[in-house]
């Protein structure tokens, strides 16, 4: 299962990086009201007792010391000072913040951002920066409806629904509203999609993280499956196909199908993998995909060792007198399963012949077998036909005919998985002929 975890935004760093107003930057208030304040307010001052309590170059002297007790002391002298101005109380708010974010004192801080936000005080870009500070500390405080009303607002002053999306879609997961998580994730999947774009790893986290919490595995399956469509990683890989296999509906008859598709995903099966692949190829006469498995294994170490060591040794002889009988006389095959009334035998003399890397003839063979008829599971022939043009490098081809495999006992996930192999964004190349 993915862990979403979630990266801390820094209070510092989102509040002491913006542009206050510059009642502590060692400008005098009349300066700092010319420069911040709008038009109508451009001559608006503080009284000189108020500047001596708060005089910038004490103050940094003070911040310096980290002594914070201090600078709020002044602060609240500054506002038991009677009548003040809309604009006084402006430049304490902006000491509040700015000392309130220093000794993390957020019941400081809070009250005095939002303050500030709605003094009309600030120019649009400080309002947004400042809009968007005190969604991240609500955020940090995990007061989540908070963060989500704050960050709700930057949207829309903004108008850039972007910048603080994950941070709302995040504050819902961590209030354990899940089903909002996954119908606001799934929106955003949609509309990267119908734009050309991936996902982001963050939104199919949640997406996954949030269907995880609320034991919906409908939906954690569908966000896997993006992850390998957009990010196709071994892990990735490894646990869609892991956890196909154990979904209501799969049938083991499918297991054959299913080792040859992590074969062809996955850089390098495991021992136990190879050797249930070249068991169950030597079981259907496929002799020379099985010889290709266990001389993988041997090769890699992870067969021919241990207590099963004669057992590996056993199956490999099987798949190595049958590859070599192959390669003499399979050409003999072709009119015996062309005479079948059942288009079986053609079918599995086909893929026989893709695995040998003939793949024109193989693939004519397997078609010629469909046209015929085939009693028993045509749908599965259909799907290993489907999956032959894509370890041939026919990418069209094999998208078209994976569409119609009919979707039953697995069947449909393999084909679908198929198709997004085949459709990777790396060039598709022939798959390696068997050895």
């Amino acid at each position: 299962m993915t862990k979403f975890r979630f990266a801390r935004t820094s209070l510092l760093a989102a509040v002491l990086g913006l542009n206050f107003a510059p009642a502590v930057l060692g400008m005098s208030p009349v300066l700092a009201a010319e420069e911040k304040a709008p038009e109508a307010a451009k001559q608006e001052t503080i009284r000189p007792e108020l500047y001596k309590l708060i005089d910038p170059n004490q103050v940094k002297e003070l911040m310096a010391a980290k002594n914070y007790a201090e600078i709020k002391n002044r602060i609240n002298q500054g506002a038991a000072l009677p009548n003040l101005t809309p604009f006084e109380t402006f430049i304490l708010n902006d000491a509040r913040v700015r000392v309130g974010s220093a000794s993390e004192d957020t019941a400081m801080l809070l009250p005095a951002l939002e303050a500030m936000i709605d003094s009309g005080r600030m120019s649009q870009r400080d309002k947004l920066n400042f809009i968007e500070a005190a969604g991240n500390t609500y955020f940090q405080q995990k007061n989540y409806d908070k963060a989500i009303t704050w960050y709700t607002r930057y949207s829309t002053e903004s108008g850039d629904a972007n910048k603080t999306r994950l941070q709302i879609l995040r504050s819902l997961y961590l209030k354990n509203d899940f089903a909002a998580v996954k119908t606001e994730t799934k929106k955003d999947i949609a509309a990267h999609e119908a734009a050309g774009q991936p996902p982001t790893v963050d939104e199919l986290k949640l997406l996954q993280s949030a269907a995880a919490q609320g034991k919906d595995m409908v939906t954690y399956m569908s966000a896997l499956e993006l992850f390998v469509k957009y990010y196709p990683t071994e892990a990735n890989w490894n646990e869609l196909l892991n956890r196909t296999r154990g979904k209501d509906g799969y049938n083991m008859r499918m297991d054959l199908d299913m080792l040859r598709l992590k074969k062809a995903v996955l850089p390098k099966l495991e021992g136990d993998d190879l050797y249930d692949l070249a068991d169950l190829d030597v079981l259907g006469g496929f002799f020379t995909e099985a010889k290709a498995a266990m001389d993988a294994g041997f090769e890699q170490g992870s067969l021919g060792t241990g207590p099963d060591a004669a057992k590996h040794k056993a199956l490999r002889d099987k798949a190595n007198k049958g590859a070599a009988d192959d390669a003499k006389n399979i050409d003999s095959g072709i009119a015996a399963a062309t005479k079948s009334k059942d288009g079986v035998g053609l079918v599995n003399l086909g893929y026989v012949y893709v695995t040998m890397g003939q793949y024109d003839k193989g693939l004519d063979l397997m078609q010629k077998g469909i046209a015929k008829g085939i009693a028993k599971f045509p749908e599965d022939a259909k799907l290993r036909l489907g999956y032959a043009y894509a370890m041939a490098g026919k990418k069209e081809e094999a998208t078209k005919v994976l569409a119609t495999v009919n979707p039953a006992d697995g069947r449909g996930d393999l084909a679908r998985y198929w198709t997004m192999w085949a459709n990777r964004t790396a060039p598709v190349a022939p798959a390696a002929a068997a050895k």
